[in-house]
């Protein structure tokens, strides 16, 4: 992991961001206190997105179970 100033960041975005394509992990400093950090994007998990459409695909074709007769506020009642 590299770590560098907020003014060295400012100064040389476009070579941190191919640094941080290439799968470097880079920390941004600001009088010496951690405020970012650029890391590469994980590639989606095509068996999670699968289960999130299949979820979504039968909560769309399931009937309600009944109306709700209670509020938000019914739940924080002492």
């Amino acid at each position: 992991m590299k770590t560098v100033t907020a003014a060295t960041a400012n100064r040389q975005f476009s070579a941190l961001l191919r640094e941080v394509a290439a799968g470097e992990v880079v920390t941004v400093v600001s009088r010496g206190k951690p405020v970012a950090t650029m890391a590469p994007v994980r590639a989606a998990d095509p068996a999670r997105a699968a289960a999130h459409h299949r979820l979504m695909s039968r909560l769309e074709e399931q009937a309600p179970t009944g109306l709700r007769d209670w509020v938000r506020d019914d739940l924080y009642r002492d």
